[in-house]
């Protein structure tokens, strides 16, 4: 334990719907306490605000991430700003000594990425990358099964995210390329992310198929139309020999489960299904021997579920950060960790845009 014992006073910067899920998990954290809000906009303030409830009136705001970190009201700060912003954000806060968990991904170039790396590195403090895909209870069990050896040596891995288009945020920053980094970057660091975790190895060559289809395609901004990919297949080779797939549609709301993910290794094959929360095994029985499928549910406490929208994942992350904070736990997801799954996503959309291969190494991997 820390001089901090037992309370942490958080900001928040930025405040709109990410920002919001943040404080209904936070308001769930044993001794977690939201201190300051920093939002140039009104209207996101006063979602922060409606989300505090009772709370509200203990949390000072300001309209620039610069006052926040100057106040001395802050243990740590979670920046769920828009995507091109976190760098200019973070400055501030890295001078100021401020714990850090910066929301996915961690920037929209991978110099920024680079600097992002280099200065949390110099940083006494705790920097998180927020990635809450790991933290799904399902998603969670899945990994433990393979690290477990269930599979045996993993040899594939598939993703499937069959979801809906992206949501409209602030100044509809999210339509282009430019705010977001790409859809296989804003999107997509999150299962990029995973299979780094789950394979244990780095990428050394990605191959993306994609393009907008469907979605965005009658919408004008300015003038201009949207240009984030909506559906894609990418093909991620690692350096220990694992292959693995990412197969998006951003059209498929219908779909039972959004997130299927399969690992298959040279003794069985296991899935998982969220939110189903199902974890499948069936180990290899040889032709026409009889299956031998075994099927179970992971629960997820039910106030998590309820605190947001990423299957419980972000109360998870939570207590994990929070630990940390309070020197009671590891960093899990670091700074290279955020830049990794940045990386791959922009591998990805060259290799969209090019019709081509694209070799880690040339963006110096």
């Amino acid at each position: 334990m820390n001089a901090l014992g037992e309370q942490v006073r958080y900001g928040l910067v930025g405040t709109g719907m990410m920002g919001v899920e943040h404080i209904t998990n936070l308001a769930i954290t044993p001794g977690a306490v939201v201190t300051a809000l920093a939002d140039p906009v009104a209207e996101s303030i006063g979602w922060a605000t409606a989300a505090l409830g009772d709370r509200a009136g203990g949390a000072a705001v300001f309209d620039s991430v610069e006052a926040l970190a100057a106040s001395g009201l802050c243990d740590a700060v979670i920046v769920a700003s828009p995507n091109y912003t976190h760098r200019r954000v973070l400055e501030p806060l890295f001078d100021a000594g401020l714990h850090i968990l910066c929301e996915k991904p961690l920037a929209t170039t991978l110099d920024d990425c680079r600097w992002i790396v280099e200065r949390a590195a110099r940083s006494e403090r705790v920097f998180w990358t927020a990635m809450e895909y790991r933290y799904m209870p399902p998603a969670a069990a899945f990994i433990e099964e393979i690290r477990s050896g269930a599979i045996g040596r993993l040899q594939m891995l598939s993703i499937r995210e069959h979801r809906f288009p992206f949501l409209v945020k602030v100044a509809d920053w999210n339509r282009f390329s430019r705010n977001t980094g790409g859809t296989m970057v804003e999107k997509c660091c999150h299962f990029f992310d995973l299979m780094r975790l789950i394979t244990g190895s780095e990428a050394v060559r990605v191959y993306c198929s994609g393009a907008m289809d469907v979605n965005h395609l009658d919408e004008r901004y300015g003038g201009e139309t949207p240009d984030i990919i909506d559906n894609s297949y990418t093909i991620v080779d690692f350096a220990n020999g694992v292959r693995a797939l990412l197969d998006l549609s951003m059209f498929a709301d219908g779909a039972e489960n959004q997130e299927e993910i399969t690992a298959v290794g040279d003794a069985a094959r296991l899935d998982v299904l969220i939110p189903e929360g199902a974890l499948v095994h069936s180990p290899r029985v040889g032709f026409r021997n009889a299956k031998q499928v075994t099927r179970r549910v992971v629960e997820v406490d039910q106030a998590a579920l309820d605190a947001g929208s990423h299957h419980g994942s972000t109360f998870y992350q939570h207590q994990r950060f929070n630990a940390a904070v309070r020197g009671a736990g590891p960093v899990e997801v670091s700074a290279e960790d955020g830049m990794m799954a940045v990386a791959i996503g922009t591998a990805a959309e060259i290799s969209a845009r090019e019709h081509r291969v694209v070799e880690m190494a040339e963006l110096g991997f």
